[in-house]
């Protein structure tokens, strides 16, 4: 059985999904609230941290 890989997405990507700039996304990395990696020097985001991400705003405005 084997399991998929967790997809990495691009900052632009990530910029799409989130409908925000691309200093948003480097803020939101910097401050640890959107998790990230580097990949040969290039920045990707696993897209469970996406869902992370809106998961916990969600719960902070309820």
């Amino acid at each position: 059985m084997t399991t998929a890989a967790p997809e990495l997405l691009t900052v632009r990507e990530v910029m799409t999904r989130l409908k925000v700039g691309r200093t948003k996304v480097y803020d939101l990395i910097r401050t640890n609230r959107l998790a990230s990696m580097k990949v040969d020097g290039c920045r990707r985001i696993p897209e469970a941290a996406i869902r992370d991400f809106i998961n916990r705003g969600i719960g902070e405005a309820a």
